[in-house]
């Protein structure tokens, strides 16, 4: 031992016999141990080794299991040093801190060439795009960078077979989240003069070799390219191979990463050109350059010759041959250094996501920088110098970050340290770039000057540095070569071209070239040398180009946190397992390694402030013994010596920190799960349950021991009361025997009694029934006979036309209408005293109401020929003449499948009514009910029409044998077919009136039977008098008239006529028009009037209330008509018809329907018609007309006796019936005249309270002192005092009613009353006539309509097409969806009315009528006037209108006197308010008028909540939320200069007006984007109008799509909505926004802060049909905390749209089955899977899934993973699923099968479509395709597969369909494509398989098929899988290695599938992996 320690020798520490993973852990700290440790790590295969947190990686010239996936998943979230050293923990270490510290990080890569920095630098790419975990397109398009790259810029050379010829930097930019989204990449320093030169054993870049041994022969002959030997440029170095590198190969993955990063056919074309151009030009054959597209005698001159300027002209040199080749060279050079730019400027314009205007946007990156290495050759140039340049800048960059920086800390913080010496390259440095007149500064300043040459060049340098020690000057003068003392040793360069390489500048004659060029990617590469006015711009030199871009580079370096990798390069040989020591030393020596570790073992590279510190880890301290809130300064001296601490230590205490945050973490959830189940309702459930153990166990303890007793007790009880019983049961035996004796004795009397009887009454009643039947027999007999003798008599004689028709109509009697059967209750008085007056024919064309068409409309119906309308509308082969058959289809198309049904049933009708299709038979034993229940219509028709159906077609068809008493069964057939008709015209009018009459018309025309014909033309007259035709078919149909038999052509034009003036009848024909029909002329109709006249009056189909009322009127010479209607009344019903464009017919026609209903006959239906008073006006005037006082007088009396009026007092009553007493008898006051007057004036029941005697001298009293009799006033006065008095005294009575429903508007009691409107006002009364609101015409201030046509608009198809369906049919003037908007001055009221239009029309009408009889006005503004000729008032003043001649209201101005000062004078018309009143108004009036629509607002909610309209609970609004969160309502200067007194902005309040701010403070700033969001939303609630109409769907996406994405939103979206709804009366506003608020809570919840205001918001309006719902969904969206990613579907829009929110959809089946399922918004794919998978039975839900058809949106439920598939374990899930998911796999010939098996299946599969049936054998050539896979059909003839199929069918036993579907399943399950997904794609990443693959997904994993051998290319299991993407159309897989392994691009339309079933299966297998 002694005599190694004296030769300095000593042991070796232990630490340094196996190595260790950090080296500042060594033991043996000097040069050899650091080497030892190394090489003891590389020959075990270790080649990573720490150096603190710099990484030392040593190339192991071979690739090793380091890179997998399941590495990737190790070293993901693990802190430095927590696993071996690796570059995979760099790669995540540089993640980790970038989102913790939210810092950019960078990676320096460095190291010789050769040492593996690019493949370090692809190995943290592709680390960093896995754990970014999205597997976006944008990962792999930065992936697939390098490929291009590498082309491009990488060689082989002496030392690295990939070795970078130019520098880069990566920077990859992240979301906040960690995702990638984007990266941009600079390049530094290409080597262009590889591409002209190379070394010995080099290659030039790796794109020339891979495209002439890739590119297809066709393109290679376009180029004229060859073989690699043939080309100068790339035989220099003797050297066209590489081993290792399969160039074919490479260039496919070459062309898959062009594609990838966007780069068009066209670009690559392009490049390929380029690239062919450069190695012709390297062979200088000029006949070959055309691929560069310019002119050869140009090129030609441009190499050959240089052109310079003088001072007068342009001089052309030629070139020596020398000067030609630099020329050709240089250019080379330019283009392929130009095209390497442009292409890196493609990849950044894919890759690179410029960032987003938003200031508050940050983006955090990571940089990589792989440059080149340190390189000193043999021969060291220009570019070896700008290399190492950059090495010694990075270099620099390190001894800065690790030792000067360090150290420099440590001095601050007064650390005791020991300074450590390194190698500090700063002098370098500063002789070659920063001092002045550095060496290049020297290069650059020499390329400058013309006649600048390297011998100057170097002079200078001479001169400057010759004396430094940095500096190596040349041997002698004649030496080209100087040295550089670099930081790795002395490098020697040859100055000979440096200046040129530095210009790096081309000849002008060349540029010239290429601007002349034709190729335009030529031109933008040179688009920088090239200026816009052609001149040739001065380029920067290449040395400033290259110290410009580093010097961009270390600012970018130094603003990020670093980390290091060095890579060590073993060997100059490229030799795995082998480590040259002097090699590495000198790597070692140089990178000072040696420094690095001691000043990382000593030092503490992780520093914190004390505060992040704290911060960071105080959850490792202890609260009892240090409490960081309470003592934080006071330990700051321990701290200290931990803030700044060592890497290992900085691990271990994340390392603690992470175990502390899990356990705390751990007691929380603990905690919080405990305090959930206590108080979930499950604890609750099991506290009960032991609660009722409890009872249950001390019940049965009690019960035992009760029975125990019980026991005992019933024992001895039993004993006791057996005894006792059986002695009473001896004695009641005894007692019943003795009755039983007597009871049967009598029975047995009784019984023989009446079998005596019966024995006598059987004899009588069989005498009965024997004469009943001879009375039978013989009158069978009679009515035999009398129907042969009518026979008899029918064919001697020869019928008419005319009789023909009465034979069809002989079942109708001669009646008038309104005079049969009895008088309606109350009316029958008006009969016996009336007399009828004589009918008189009236024709209803010469009325002024109706417009006749003009004649000249008919002047060319010529050419309107009913052929001609079948021609050209008429479907399929249907002709316009007579048929006898029935049609196949409509003769028009209907697309309404409902209509097609139809319009073939009304077919039928028709023949049998023309009598071309014989009558149906009754069968026997189907009566009535059987018929009408297999009716054939009755299917046909919609089932929501079956009130109609009940009241018209039940007896449409086939009910004709059904007898009627008084009635003809011809009569009744007659009447149900025309019944069906009309019936099945009013079930779908706007689509089946043109079919109706075309029907007829082609039965009428060329119709040879005399008896069809006229009953069709009797058919076509009815109709015409029900509906017109359209306007389409309205002039064939005037055409075809004219040509009708005699009579019928004037008759049916006429009411054609009538029919288009009057409108559509509502309902089918009565009996009296089907007698105006037999006789061609108008209805005779009576109608009664009040004094008992009835009037006869001539009507038709068409006529109208409006024209009987103008005709009575005109009759009685009544001039005052307004308010007088016509009434109908049967019964006890009364309706009034008013005076407007009713169909008088169709009441008619009511009242038969009733009578029909109540089991009477429709020919005797007792209606009759009336004609009243129904309405005054206010100005009414008795005095104006004394018939029309008559007539309402004679009603009043009327309305008197039959308790229609009733008075208050009796002495009232008794006043109006001495007033009658006046009027009837005068003075006369005789005893009977009194009787008379009593009976004709008082009610029975007033009759009944007292005698008649009372009443006589009652009414004799009043008479006998009455006023009239003394001034013997005239009768016609006295009737205008009763009249008077009726209209003060029942103004109710004397109203129009309307029913209405209020949409919005003040609070009523009610939603649906009915509006009475008379002389007084509008009275809004309850079905029980109680008063809810009663408006005098001054507190009306106006009256509006408005159709509901944005609601129509909104509406889905089907939603509109089920409320016409719903609603009864339409008519004339009663118009749906219409609205009328009542502005009062109580509020404004919204009313939803059928006749909306009516009650507008007479509103306005009274308020313009009142306004210019009105003599009451209020002022509106203040008038102040000194002339006394002009009236002075103040505002709200009652001014009373005089009339005048010289003031006018066309001039201006009207006379006027202020009702306060008692002036008269001039007011002007604009100052004042006409108010529509006759008397003075009301103080309640003008004080509502002098109030601000707010102050009345809040007087009608006070007088409301008084009255109890109110509800109890006040809606909760915003308003106390809005305190806290609301911004500052905005400051209106032009609002307040306007108004004074202006209220303050209310934000929580609806506003009609687009807030221009957001509400909530959170989101001041963003205007626009609210703006976006609040129009939309009053645009769908309907308070924004707009021109352009926008569909719910569009404004909902507007609505909610931003929120979806931004969380920030969700809140302001809430508060908008509920701002909108408060406060708001407007009903229809407020339905809209409560369906917007029903979708916003189901989309997302609100914030904590907003939720129980929105809570509180919605329970406080429980009352809206809309609120629990909202709520329910409101929590649903709290339970399942995620919120929604997309805005609201159609089809909820469409669901809540029509008051549903019930939301179903349609799931079809693969074996075409389909299934309608309820969702809801917060429906889940899982729970719609298992509610399926439960519905039809199967076993399992797990593999199925939904699926989704586009554009139709279709849902498809079907099997998606086939793992554990088993036919036959399912037998649902097989038939449903699995047999029709696998037969087009197997017949699009997927599987590989043998023609045995072919011929089996093809027998099962007919099986399947036939079962057992053998007689189809026949039919198997045509269904061939059905049976064998496509492409085996050509396999054998057809006959043999029919033989081969048909004998393999007769092997197999007999089966069913289901059991042949499982039997193909099984022999289908056990091939290895069983239940693969395939996808046929075209892939370009292996040349070797054909371009079109087919790619199979199975549990094995994914297979790769030849599609034409169905050959098993290649399959890679899932594990193998490292990556995968996808794009729009190609998706990418890696699969193996992440450094060499396979890469599969392939293109396809379904990569959302295929990507989708990938990751499915992965998620599986990985699943299961784990369980396992």
């Amino acid at each position: 031992d002694s005599v190694i320690d004296q030769e300095g020798f000593r042991p070796m520490h232990p630490t340094s016999v196996n190595g260790v993973d950090d080296m500042i852990r060594l033991g043996d700290l000097n040069e050899a141990g650091l080497l030892r440790n190394l090489l003891v790590r590389h020959k075990d295969g270790i080649i990573y080794t720490y150096t603190g947190s710099i990484l030392v990686a040593v190339n192991p010239y071979q690739l090793l299991p380091l890179y997998t996936t399941e590495q990737v998943h190790l070293y993901t979230d693990r802190r430095l040093g927590e696993l071996p050293p690796h570059v995979f923990a760099i790669a995540d270490s540089c993640f980790f801190n970038m989102r913790r510290n939210k810092k950019d990080q960078c990676c320096v890569i460095s190291g010789e060439s050769g040492a593996g920095k690019t493949e370090s630098t692809k190995l943290m790419l592709q680390f960093l795009a896995a754990v970014s975990g999205q597997h976006s397109w944008i990962e792999q398009q930065i992936l697939e960078a390098n490929p291009i790259l590498e082309a491009f810029g990488n060689a082989k050379t002496i030392r690295n077979d990939n070795s970078s010829r130019f520098g880069k930097y990566i920077d990859i930019n992240f979301t906040k989240g960690g995702a990638i989204e984007g990266a941009k990449i600079e390049q530094y320093l290409l080597e262009k003069s590889r591409v002209c030169r190379q070394a010995p054993e080099e290659r030039n870049y790796h794109i020339f070799y891979c495209m002439l041994m890739g590119m297809p022969a066709e393109q290679k002959k376009i180029l004229s390219l060859g073989n690699a030997s043939e080309y100068n440029y790339l035989t220099m170095g003797n050297c066209t191979s590489c081993d290792g590198r399969d160039d074919i190969k490479e260039y496919a993955h070459f062309c898959s990463a062009m594609k990838i990063l966007m780069f068009s056919e066209n670009d690559s074309w392009e490049i390929n050109k380029l690239l062919a151009a450069i190695l012709h030009l390297g062979n200088v054959h000029f006949e070959e350059y055309h691929v560069i597209s310019v002119d050869p005698k140009a090129l030609e001159k441009s190499l050959t010759q240089r052109s310079f300027m003088t001072s007068r002209e342009s001089v052309t040199k030629p070139l020596t041959s020398a000067q030609a080749m630099d020329g050709k060279d240089a250019f080379v050079k330019a283009i392929y250094g130009r095209l390497f730019v442009w292409v890196v400027g493609k990849i950044n314009k894919a890759v690179f996501k410029p960032p987003p205007e938003d200031t508050k946007y940050v983006r955090q990156s990571i940089g990589l920088l792989d440059i080149f290495g340190f390189e000193n050759f043999n021969k060291n140039s220009f570019e070896q110098l700008c290399i190492n340049f950059a090495n010694e800048q990075l270099q620099q960059f390190f001894v800065k970050h690790v030792f000067k920086l360090e150290q420099d800390e440590y001095a601050r913080e007064n650390i005791v340290w020991k300074h450590i010496d390194y190698n500090d390259n700063q002098r370098t440095l500063d002789v070659l770039a920063n001092k002045s007149l550095n060496i290049l500064a020297l290069i650059d300043e020499e390329s400058n000057f013309p006649k600048g040459t390297d011998t100057t060049m170097i002079n200078k340098m001479n001169q400057v540095h010759g004396k430094g020690d940095v500096y190596v000057p040349p041997k002698n003068n004649h030496d080209t070569q100087f040295g550089i003392q670099h930081f790795a040793g002395v490098v020697h360069y040859d100055s000979k071209g440096f200046l040129e390489k530095n210009r790096d500048a081309l000849s002008t004659d060349l540029i010239q070239l290429v601007e002349k060029s034709s190729n335009k990617m030529l031109k933008q590469a040179f688009q920088n040398e090239l200026s816009s006015n052609g001149e040739i711009k001065r380029a920067p030199t290449l040395s400033g180009q290259f110290r410009q871009s580093l010097d961009a580079l270390m600012k970018t370096l130094t603003a990020c946190q670093p980390y290091f990798i060095r890579c060590i390069k073993p060997n100059d040989f490229k030799k795995p397992m082998l480590f040259d020591r002097d090699l590495c030393m000198r790597q070692l020596r140089y990178s000072g390694m040696m420094e690095t570790i001691r000043i990382r073992k000593a030092g503490y590279p992780i520093r914190y402030t004390f505060d992040e510190f704290l911060e960071r880890y105080r959850v490792l301290l202890k609260s009892s013994l240090c409490d960081p809130k309470v003592v934080r300064r006071n330990v700051a001296v321990y701290i200290v010596v931990v803030v700044i601490v060592v890497d290992f230590h900085d691990t271990m205490l994340e390392l603690e920190r992470m175990k502390e945050l899990n356990e705390k973490a751990l007691l929380i959830q603990r905690v919080l799960r405990g305090y959930k189940y206590r108080l979930w309702p499950s604890l609750l459930q099991v506290q009960l349950g032991f609660a009722r153990l409890q009872a249950k166990v001390r019940a049965r303890q009690l019960q035992h021991h009760y029975q125990q007793k019980r026991v005992a007790a019933v024992r001895l009880q039993a004993q006791t009361r057996g005894y006792l019983a059986r002695k009473e049961w001896q004695r009641k035996r005894r007692a019943v025997i003795l009755l039983q004796t007597n009871t049967r004795g009598m029975l047995a009397r009784k019984q023989v009694k009446k079998m005596k009887r019966d024995t006598f009454l059987s004899a009588k009643e069989r005498r009965e029934e024997e004469l009943a039947a001879l009375e039978r027999q013989r009158r069978l007999h009679q009515v035999l006979q009398q129907k042969k003798e009518k026979e008899a008599s029918t064919q001697s004689e020869s019928i008419t036309a005319q009789e023909m028709v009465d034979d069809i109509f002989g079942f109708l009697p001669n009646m008038v209408g309104g005079q049969e059967g009895q008088a309606p209750a109350g009316f029958k008085d008006l009969e016996k005293q009336g007399e009828r007056t004589r009918p008189e024919e009236v024709d209803l064309d010469d009325l002024p109401m109706v417009e006749d068409i003009p004649e000249e409309d008919y002047d060319d119906l010529d050419e309107y020929s009913f052929s001609k309308f079948a021609s050209m509308y008429f479907q399929g082969a249907a002709t316009p003449t007579h048929v006898r058959q029935r049609l196949r289809q409509p003769l028009l198309y209907h697309e309404d499948e409902g209509d097609v049904v139809a319009s073939m049933t009304v077919w039928w009708i028709i023949l049998r009514f023309m009598g071309d299709l014989p009558e149906p038979k009754l069968v026997q034993g189907q009566g009535a009910r059987g018929l009408r229940g297999s009716n054939m219509v009755n299917n046909s028709l919609d089932p929501d029409l079956a009130l109609r159906q009940d009241r018209r077609l039940s007896h449409m068809v086939g009910l004709d044998q059904v007898s009627t008493t008084g009635v003809s069964q011809q009569g009744k057939k007659h009447s149900r077919i025309m019944d069906g008709i009309f019936f099945s015209f009013f079930c779908c009018f706007f689509s089946r009136q043109d079919e109706i009459y075309c029907q007829i018309c082609k039965q009428l025309q060329e119709n040879g039977n005399r008896s069809s014909f006229y009953r069709g033309w009797i058919l076509l007259s009815i109709c015409l008098g029900i509906f017109p035709p359209t306007e389409r078919f309205i002039k064939f149909l005037q055409s075809f008239i004219r040509f009708g038999p005699m009579g019928y052509a004037p008759y049916c034009a006429k009411r054609l006529r009538r029919t288009v003036a009057n409108g559509v009848r509502g309902e089918p024909p009565s009996w009296l028009e089907l007698e105006a029909t037999k006789s061609k002329k108008p209805i005779a109709v009576s109608v009664t009037l009040m004094d008992s006249r009835t009037i006869s009056l001539p009507v038709d189909s068409s006529s109208t209330s409006k024209e009987i009322c103008q005709l009575l009127s005109e009759k009685v010479s009544l001039k005052d008509t307004f308010g007088f209607s016509l009434y109908v009344a049967i019964y006890e019903k009364v309706w009034s018809l008013g005076s407007g464009r009713e169909h008088v017919m169709d009441a008619i026609s009511q009242c038969e329907q009733e009578v029909k209903r109540k089991g009477g006959q429709e020919q005797h239906a007792p209606w009759r018609l009336y004609y009243r008073k129904e309405i005054f006006t206010p100005w009414h005037d008795c005095k104006e007309d004394s018939v029309s006082t008559d007539l309402i007088y004679r009603q009043i009396i009327r309305g008197l006796r039959f308790g229609e009026y009733k008075c208050d007092k009796d002495d009232d009553i008794v006043q109006l019936s001495a007033k009658h007493f006046y009027v009837q008898h005068g003075s006369d006051c005789s005893l009977d005249n009194a009787k008379t007057v009593v009976q004709d004036c008082i009610n029975a029941s007033l009759l009944e309270a007292k005698t008649q005697d009372k009443w006589l001298q009652m009414v004799s009293t009043a008479h006998a002192q009455g006023p009239y009799i003394n001034s013997r006033q005239k009768a016609a006065g006295v009737k205008a005092e009763v009249v008077d008095y009726a209209r003060q005294k029942w103004p109710l009575f004397f109203s129009r009613f309307f029913e209405a429903a209020k949409l919005s508007g003040p609070a009523l009691p009610k939603n649906k009353f009915i509006v009475a409107i008379n002389w007084t006002g509008i009275t809004f009364l309850d079905e029980k006539e109680r008063r809810l609101l009663q408006l005098s015409y001054p507190e009306v201030t106006g009256v509006n309509t408005m159709r509901y046509s944005s609601l129509s608009q909104r509406l889905h198809s089907g939603w509109t097409v089920f409320l016409l369906i719903l609603l009864p049919p339409l008519r004339e003037g009663k118009t749906f969806g219409q609205s009328v908007s009542l502005l009062t001055l109580k509020g404004d009221f919204s009313l939803n009315a059928a006749m909306a239009g009516n009650i507008a029309e007479l509103v306005h009408m009274f308020l313009g009528g009142l306004r210019e009889r009105s003599q009451y006005a209020v002022a509106l503004q203040e008038v102040n006037q000194d002339d006394p000729t002009f009236l002075s008032f103040k505002k709200g003043e009652l001014i009373v209108l005089i009339k005048d001649d010289e003031l006018t209201v066309g001039r201006g101005w009207i006379k006027g006197k202020n009702e306060r000062t008692g002036k008269t004078g001039a007011v002007p018309i604009d100052a004042i308010l006409v108010l529509p009143t006759l008397t003075k108004p009301t103080n309640e009036v003008m004080s509502l008028l002098n109030l601000s629509p707010d102050q009345r607002k809040s007087i009608m909610a006070a007088n409301q909540k008084e009255t109890g309209t109110v509800e109890r609970v006040a809606p909760v609004s915003l308003k106390e939320f809005s305190y806290e969160y609301f911004r500052q309502p905005i400051k209106d200067v032009n609002r307040q200069v306007i108004s004074k007194n202006v209220a303050p902005e209310r934000l929580w309040v609806k506003s009609r007006e687009p807030i221009k701010q957001p509400l909530l403070k959170k989101l001041a700033g963003n205007s626009e984007l609210i703006l976006d969001l609040c129009l939309p939303i009053l645009k769908y609630m309907g308070d924004y109008p707009t021109k352009q109409i926008q569909s719910p769907l569009e404004l909902t996406d507007q609505i909610f799509g931003p929120a979806t994405k931004d969380e920030a939103l969700r809140d302001e979206i809430y508060c908008q909505i509920m701002k909108q709804m408060t406060s708001n009366n407007n009903r229809f506003s407020l339905e809209q926004g409560w369906q917007l608020l029903w979708l916003c809570c189901g989309l997302f919840p609100p914030s904590q802060s907003l939720l129980k205001h929105t809570q509180r918001f919605l329970e406080s309006r429980r009352r809206e049909p809309l609120a629990p719902d909202c709520l329910q969904r409101l929590q649903g969206s709290l339970r399942y905390m995620k919120p929604r990613k997309l805005p609201p579907h159609q089809v909820e829009i469409d669901a809540i749209q029509q008051n549903s929110t019930q939301i179903f959809h349609k799931v079809h089946f693969p074996n075409d089955m389909e299934e309608i399922f309820e969702v809801n918004t917060s429906t889940r794919i899982r729970d719609l899977c298992q509610t399926i998978s439960t519905k039809l039975q199967l076993v399992s839900s797990d593999g199925f899934s939904i699926f989704v058809k586009t554009p139709d949106k279709v849902l498809f439920f079907m099997r998606k993973l086939w793992f554990n598939v088993s036919p036959g374990r399912d037998l649902e899930a097989d038939l449903i699923f699995h047999y029709p998911q696998e037969l087009p796999k197997y017949l699009r010939g997927y599987h590989r099968c043998t023609k045995e098996d072919m011929v089996n299946i093809g027998a099962l599969l007919f099986r399947v479509k036939f079962n057992n049936d053998k007689t189809q054998f026949v039919l198997i050539p045509k269904m061939l395709k059905d049976l064998v896979p496509n492409d085996m059909l050509k396999a054998m003839s057809t006959t043999d597969w029919q033989k081969n199929i048909v004998a393999a069918y007769n092997k197999q036993a007999s089966m069913t369909s289901e059991e042949a579907s499982l039997a193909f399943l099984k022999v289908v399950c056990r091939w290895p494509t069983f239940g693969c997904a395939f996808f046929e794609v075209k892939q370009t990443s292996d040349p070797n398989f054909p371009d079109i693959v087919r790619i199979a997904i199975s549990k094995q994993g994914v297979s790769i098929i030849h599609p034409k051998t169905k050959d098993v290319l290649a399959t890679h299991p899932f594990n193998r899988i490292a990556n995968w993407c996808s794009g729009s159309t190609y998706f990418h897989i890696t699969v193996g290695n992440l450094v060499k392994g396979n890469k599969i691009l392939c293109e396809t339309s379904l990569v959302k599938t295929f990507i989708t079933v990938l990751f499915v299966c992965l998620f599986l297998f990985f699943l299961l992996l784990t369980c396992n």
